[in-house]
Formats: structure tokens, sequence, C-alpha cells
């Protein structure tokens, strides 16, 4: 078991495992403070510091296909893509993370004098992993879908071609939120997103993967 002691943060690697411990509270201030010295990134969750998981070739590879592939296609249009390093704030939670891809179809809007980190991506992309995957479909989708502008999230397998999609059905002006589910199996399969006209086949996105590498 390996133990790496950051500051005043601990994180403990035993096997598929990221365990951490952090004094009780951490104010967003601090929080990014911390983040521009930081050796690796972390998300925050209402006062609380959580290093995040590190990326394989496999993961990367996979983000970056889909984000270069976006980029171009939506040259000259009203669209901004992001990959990796932007982050994300959700102020309804009080919540800091750095998703794998996002688009943002409007102007882009940042937290107050800071312009590292945005607030209104109507696209989310994240690459699942055996460690996240849970969380990802989880606590992180139901803490996104609080996110006004959000209207679609894409959930990218990279141990398989696999995909699943979701996309917001429902008009923002009603109580209820509807969300249109749908996966995408195999190299032939073709995944469409709904918040812009754009497709993409699999074996693109998977372009490079090498299936049999563990994570």
């Amino acid at each position: 078991m390996e133990v790496n002691v950051h500051r005043d943060r601990i994180r403990v690697y035993p096997p598929k495992i990221v365990m951490y411990q952090t004094q009780l509270y951490h104010s967003p201030e601090e929080y990014l403070a911390l983040e521009i010295d930081a050796e690796y990134k972390s998300e925050y969750h209402n006062g609380q510091i959580v290093p995040m998981a590190g990326g394989t070739p496999n993961h990367n590879q996979i983000a970056g296909n889909l984000y270069a592939a976006l980029n171009f296609a939506l040259k000259r249009q009203p669209y901004r893509v992001f990959i990796g390093d932007m982050r994300l704030w959700i102020p309804q939670q009080r919540f800091y993370t750095y998703p794998d891809v996002m688009v943002v179809s409007d102007q882009l809007q940042f937290v107050e004098g800071r312009k590292d980190t945005i607030t209104n991506p109507s696209l989310i992309v994240e690459v699942l992993s055996e460690s996240t995957e849970n969380y990802d479909r989880g606590e992180k989708f139901r803490l996104y879908r609080t996110i006004p502008s959000f209207q679609e999230y894409i959930l990218i397998e990279q141990s398989e071609m696999h995909i699943e999609q979701y996309s917001k059905t429902a008009s923002s002006q009603t109580a209820t939120s509807q969300w249109l589910f749908s996966e995408y199996d195999g190299e032939t399969a073709t995944l469409a997103l709904t918040t812009i006209q754009f497709q993409i086949s699999l074996s693109d996105i998977y372009d490079k993967v090498e299936f049999d590498v563990e994570e």
C-alpha cells in the first residue's frame, strides 16, 4: 500500500481504491489556491477536497479523439469545446470538478474573477473507469443535472465499445426533468448528439484504443 502526503491531504492507494482524508472544511478560495500548485487534480465537494483518479492511456485516447472531432466539426460555429483542464463550478451544489469533455453552446460564463472555471456547459462527456463509473452514472450525474444549461450527458466505456447517452427532453419550464436514454455498441454504431448537429462512429471514438490493456 502506498501513502502519498501532500500538504494537509493524505491519499491512500490500495488496489482499485482511492481513499482520502482532509481537514474538516476547506473554503472554495482555499481549494482554488491549492489547485494552482497541486501535482494532481482534485474535486471540491461542499468543503471537502477529493483527489481525482489519474487517467489511463485508453482514457486519454478516447477523450482526445472525441474532443478533436468535436472541435473540428464545430469550428466557426457558436460553440466552445474543452477537454480535461477546464474546471466546472456548480454553485447550487458548491461543487468544482473537471469533466473529460465539455461543450458550451452560448457565450462562456465564468466564475467571477476567473478565466479557468466555467458554469454553463450544455454537453458533458465522461470516460468511465472501473473506479469511477458508479459515481459518474449516479451522484455526479445528479449534480450535473442541477446546471440550468446542461442538456446532454455522454458516458464512454474504455474497456469495450459501448456508449451511454442521456438527453434532456422536458422543457426547462417544467417542474419535472425528463431524460431520454440511448445506448451504442460496436464499431459500426454511430453516436448522434441531440444538442448539436454532430455524428461520429464508435470506431473513430475508439481509434488507437487497446482493449487488452488493463486500466
